[in-house]
């Protein structure tokens, strides 16, 4: 289509609107007739275009079905309206459509309209960490207080359990008090995991996160060294972040080691396999904010799945889907990715589990 040349004024609405590259949502600056005067980074971004290639064009062009959009902006320079909503299907460069709810309003000046595009899968994505969010901090707020009313008494029946044990002659006594103490000390030891985050200082330094996944790699194939494939897919451009080594090994293990447990009929046929794949993305959303760039590290296993009984409560403290599991390992690896202000989710089916953890770089 013939564009209208852009004025002086209208050169000037970059200017006005780069406000709007700090959100996380799509937002355009329309002219009345549907020609795009600014799109922001996010919209750049989902597009796979520049912005210069956008702007100066119709938007319209980059929906599915154009004539929706033409139609509601037609309303909108009539004054039917002050704002529309509706649904859409957005086309990309090399990629999927994107299904986006599509919110049109009248700028305060004439002739202008602005178009914000909220991603629906997104959305949910952001709702759903924000549950995991709330989440953490109750799992966090239960298992502090619930450790340190099992600890106190846990100790008077293990001195209790001792004392009568010495004022006993008869060895076939002893072994009840024998198995007291065992248990006793079983218990302390659950309870002093449930603790452990809270009481271990967070030692910052430089982390290399491929360092940290040949650690886990080689820990994994000692405790498992027949039948199961670690395999790597690094981008190695990777570059080093602020961190806690010994907190991200261990939230990285608990992810690896669980996998590898459920692998085990895999493992008797030589067909078990992990996949260990770290990425760079860009102009991401976790957490309430968005980060330029964020490490993007996937933990993918070829075993049964996550069983749809447990799917959205295996980050929930003493819930695991193994006989004998303490249900701890994705608790505690839960913890340790958000006190580095990241975020951890599971996409599970039957022959592919994936474990994604993001966390903001430099």
């Amino acid at each position: 289509m013939n564009t209208p040349p852009i004025s002086s004024s209208e050169s000037g609405t970059s200017h006005r609107f780069q406000a709007f590259d700090l959100l996380a949502t799509l937002v355009a600056v329309l002219h009345h007739d549907g020609v795009v005067l600014f799109a922001n980074a996010a919209l750049e971004d989902a597009l796979g275009s520049s912005r210069r290639a956008i702007q100066g064009s119709a938007l319209a062009e980059f929906f599915t079905e154009p004539a929706v959009l033409q139609t509601a902006l037609a309303g909108a320079d009539s004054n039917e309206f002050a704002t529309l909503r509706y649904d859409a299907w957005l086309k990309r460069l090399n990629q999927e459509p994107l299904r986006v709810h599509v919110v049109l309003a009248q700028s305060d000046l004439p002739g202008e309209v602005i178009i914000e595009l909220l991603p629906l899968e997104q959305q949910a994505r952001q709702d759903r960490e924000e549950r995991l969010v709330e989440q953490a901090q109750t799992n966090k707020e239960l298992i502090r207080n619930l450790a340190h009313e099992i600890k106190n008494p846990l100790g008077g029946i293990r001195g209790a359990a001792q004392l009568l044990e010495m004022e006993m002659d008869s060895r076939e006594l002893k072994e009840y008090t024998q198995v007291i103490i065992h248990e006793a000390d079983r218990l302390q030891a659950l309870v002093d995991r449930l603790l452990a985050p809270h009481r271990r200082p967070h030692v910052v330094g430089d982390v290399n996160i491929h360092e940290v996944c040949e650690r886990v790699r080689s820990l994994i194939l000692a405790e498992f060294p027949r039948g199961l494939k670690v395999q790597r897919d690094y981008d190695i451009s990777i570059p080093e972040f602020r961190g806690d080594r010994e907190q991200l090994i261990q939230a990285l293990l608990n992810i690896a080691h669980n996998a590898a447990q459920v692998l085990s009929e895999k493992m008797t046929l030589d067909s078990a396999q992990l996949t260990f794949r770290t990425r760079v993305a860009r102009q991401v959303t976790f957490g309430k904010q968005r980060y330029r760039l964020a490490l993007e590290l996937h933990v993918i296993d070829n075993g049964p799945g996550v069983p749809d009984s447990i799917k959205d409560r295996i980050f929930y403290p003493l819930v695991s889907g193994r006989e004998g599991g303490s249900g701890l390992g994705l608790t505690l690896a839960q913890t340790f990715v958000q006190q580095h202000h990241g975020s951890i989710e599971c996409d599970s089916v039957p022959g592919r589990t994936d474990f994604k953890i993001l966390i903001p770089l430099p």
